[in-house]
């Protein structure tokens, strides 16, 4: 990175909003990630939507590759720059620009913190739905690049549910706006295409997301078992009572361990194999008839106690101890590599004895902390990255996850993206020519696929490099 790029960076942004020493660029060298690191060459912080524009116009012209980056709390290396590139930081545009309360919509921009954004709408009796745990520090339109989840998207659906209209600055730097305020009005869903794209396909700076009524009764009820395969039994029957909570969390031992040790403690019980966390919402009286019921199913498979929540207080308790329990890991060991994987509902009990496995054959500590209802998984590595050895085996123990998970007919994400992280799993659930359509349609936004390069689709394993490599013998 040379003086000429940073003096015309400069100019658009202003000095004071380039990183370019040693000791600035290391804040950027990691996401929430641990075992993937990389330093960019130079980190500009824009502070509105012309400043990115006129950034990203730039990079095209002298064909510098960029990476987008928010809060920096993704999981799967994606907010990573080499050395050779611009990341883009875009937490400085962080207005919520209006809401819209009878259209039940709000206009952000994407440096705002998803738990500001329902902050600000509650007083219209209003929400925005997708909550992931990191919600008190990460952006939207970091939850835009990774479709982000959370607890509630059982009920709900994940990130790509809840957003009506984009406006974005493509690789070239050229503005388009994709859907709109009343959803995608004609043609291929590009807002559903964009969403989950992980900054391959440019940078959202304006986002119109939906938002929900807040729900006119909330009940919470925490339960807990004597093995896991009874929680995870419990959990496929309540689904197949035809009820669909909001949000159906189960956590083990291990976490509750951590949690209850920390500032955290949600008053869980620490002798309990496993614990489920269910929440229903709706009317009054249709929640009433559904917690009886899964009360009722809960108890049938073996819960010790079903409690539930008497206070709004004591609901935000309970659900402090699930948000917080990767912070209360950080007491185990420094570093935490938070696994994702999907599979069936009725391989969870299976899934969970071969994770315990993996754990015992690599000498690990592992907690397990996921949102039981649709089967995505979170096993919690804590360990210490400065011993190589150990970091090794880390590495070793998240592939055969991985593999156990994909064996069982799941997936290598459910919403933390792919990322560095998993891109050499890609070719595990598609072939090359699959690869090859998905490359194919991120060079229709960034045909020289400059906007973070390297992530998500493993170029090695698409159809058009097996057709380079075979053209050469």
């Amino acid at each position: 990175m040379n003086s000429f790029l940073l003096d015309a960076l400069a100019r658009i942004v202003g000095r004071q909003w380039i990183r370019h020493r040693p000791a600035e660029l290391a804040t950027y060298a990691m996401d929430g990630l641990p075992t993937r690191e990389s330093v960019p060459g130079i980190v500009v912080m824009p502070g509105n939507p012309h400043e990115v524009r006129e950034v990203v116009r730039l990079l095209h012209l002298i064909q510098v590759p960029f990476v987008a980056r928010g809060a920096g709390t993704g999981l799967s290396g994606g907010a990573l720059a080499e050395g050779d590139a611009v990341l883009i930081t875009l937490t400085r545009l962080n207005r919520i620009l209006r809401v819209d309360p009878v259209q039940r919509r709000a206009v952000v921009q994407p440096g705002v913190v998803n738990a500001r954004l329902s902050e600000a709408v509650a007083p219209f009796g209003l929400q925005y739905v997708p909550d992931p745990s990191s919600q008190a520090a990460c952006t939207v339109g970091g939850n835009v690049a990774e479709n982000a989840g959370g607890p509630h998207c059982l009920k709900y659906g994940v990130t790509t549910n809840h957003i009506a209209s984009l406006e974005v600055v493509l690789p070239d730097g050229s503005i388009t706006r994709l859907g709109s305020d009343q959803g995608e009005p004609w043609g291929p869903d590009l807002v559903g295409l964009f969403v989950g794209s992980e900054g391959m396909f440019g940078i959202a700076t304006e986002i119109t997301v939906r938002l929900e009524q807040i729900p006119e009764s909330v009940r919470t009820m925490l339960a807990d078992f004597t093995t896991v395969r009874a929680a995870s039994e419990a959990v496929s029957s309540i689904i197949a009572a035809g009820i669909v909570p909001a949000a159906l969390e189960m956590m083990d031992r291990a976490c509750v361990a951590a949690v209850e040790a920390s500032v955290y403690a949600a008053g869980y019980p620490t002798d309990a194999a496993a614990v489920l966390l269910v929440e229903l919402d709706g009317q009054i009286d249709a929640v009433a008839a559904e917690a009886q019921t899964v009360q009722d199913i809960l108890r049938e498979h073996g819960a010790r106690e079903v409690r539930s929540a008497a206070s709004p207080g004591d609901r935000a308790r309970l659900w402090q101890g699930r948000k917080k329990a990767f912070g209360a890991m950080g007491r185990i060991a420094p570093d935490l590599a938070v696994q994702d994987a999907v599979v069936p509902r009725s391989a969870l009990p299976q899934i969970m004895d071969q994770i315990e496995e993996i754990r015992r054959q690599y000498d690990l500590t592992i907690s397990n902390v996921f949102h039981a209802g649709d089967g995505n998984l979170h096993p919690n590595i804590s360990f210490d990255r400065r011993n190589p050895i150990v970091a090794a085996r880390v590495q070793a123990a998240c592939r055969e996850i991985m593999a156990v998970c994909v064996a069982a007919g799941g997936s290598i994400t459910g919403e933390h993206g792919v990322g560095s992280d998993k891109l050499d799993y890609m070719p595990w659930i598609f072939n090359a020519e699959t690869l090859g359509a998905m490359r194919a349609v991120r060079r229709v936004f960034d045909p020289a696929e400059r906007a973070n390069p390297g992530k998500v689709v493993p170029v090695h394993a698409c159809r058009e490099w097996h057709a380079v490599k075979s053209a050469r013998k």
